[in-house]
């Protein structure tokens, strides 16, 4: 019989990436997700029956133990960008996480990868790293020998960040950013998915590795890169941190006094915090290369899904090559 891989998240950005690798590889695959009938998509990943999505609320143990039972390997992507209701930062990314490993190691798992960030720090002014960091220091005192991936920001077609940013510049001429001079290290999703199978498969020792792609740039500079894929003009202004962290004040606020009617996706005091420190690759940290993966540049691969953004969109490149022909 093949092997069993778990991953708690797997319909999610990265997850359903590994998913669909692990499946290549001819393991069978549980997706362990909290709505599985919002996750069927992974179903046609494999062969009929290999990739099966399952019910699983991470801050139960019953839960988590019954998505995981039989499971050679377990993968955890789950994080969270903004706390709602029960799933707060500590909840899902400290002791969901610790709950995970410690439920791995109970259950004889061989191995496991958890996905972190770089930036976990328990010092950090920030809660989403201050609990990334607990998160991994439960998941290494359960689970000693796991695979931790922290990476930076996260490019590819189903993204929240690239996509999120290109479709603001529909709306008016100005692009606001906050931490316009914060430096990223965007990594290609299917890296980090080739990085976790690696981990899955014995293929890399246990420890920390941390994920960066082969362009170091400042939010500005990614914002021009991207407004040059979709054909716009648009004037990229950097919101102050101060000015950033009242709004953030007030969008939480809003939140928390409609009980969660008002979603704060716009910006969170807490992601202010974050945007103050730069993401990249720590000096003398493992990395791809250690994983024997080349990272993949942005180049290439932003023009394959931010078209859609483009005032044309699909018809962009027809209209440019138009404008190049000449009467004969």
């Amino acid at each position: 019989m093949s092997k069993l891989v778990t991953i708690y998240g797997g319909s999610g950005f990265v997850g359903r990436y590994i998913a669909r690798r692990m499946a290549k590889e001819g393991w069978r695959v549980r997706v362990a997700v909290r709505r599985p009938n919002e996750a069927l998509f992974v179903k046609p990943y494999g062969v009929v029956g290999q990739v099966e999505p399952v019910a699983c609320n991470i801050r139960d143990d019953a839960s988590v133990r019954a998505a995981m039972r039989g499971a050679d390997a377990v993968v955890n992507c789950i994080g969270i960008l903004n706390r709602s209701g029960k799933n707060s930062f500590e909840a899902v990314q400290a002791e969901g996480a610790g709950r995970i490993a410690r439920i791995a190691s109970e259950e004889g798992v061989a191995r496991l990868v958890h996905l972190s960030a770089i930036g976990a720090d328990a010092d950090s002014p920030s809660v989403y790293q201050q609990t990334k960091a607990a998160g991994e220091k439960a998941v290494l005192a359960a689970f000693p020998g796991a695979v931790i991936l922290r990476p930076s920001i996260i490019f590819g077609n189903e993204d929240g960040f690239f996509n999120r940013f290109a479709a603001m510049t529909r709306f008016g001429p100005v692009l606001p950013v906050v931490g316009a001079g914060t430096r990223f290290q965007p990594v290609y999703v299917d890296d980090v998915a080739q990085a976790a199978v690696k981990g899955i498969k014995a293929e890399a020792a246990p420890g920390i590795y941390e994920l960066g792609g082969p362009d170091v740039a400042t939010f500005r500079d990614l914002m021009r890169q991207m407004l040059q894929v979709i054909r716009r003009r648009r004037l990229i202004v950097n919101v102050p941190f101060f000015a950033a962290s009242i709004m953030g004040g007030a969008f939480d606020l809003l939140q928390a006094v409609t009980l969660g009617l008002f979603h704060n996706g716009l910006i969170t005091r807490d992601q202010v915090r974050n945007l103050r420190a730069d993401n990249v690759v720590s000096p003398g940290a493992k990395g791809l290369a250690d994983l024997g993966i080349t990272p993949t540049a942005m180049g290439p691969v932003l023009p394959e899904y931010l078209w859609r953004y483009r005032p044309s969109g699909q018809y962009a490149a027809i209209k440019e090559s138009a404008k190049n022909l000449r009467k004969v």
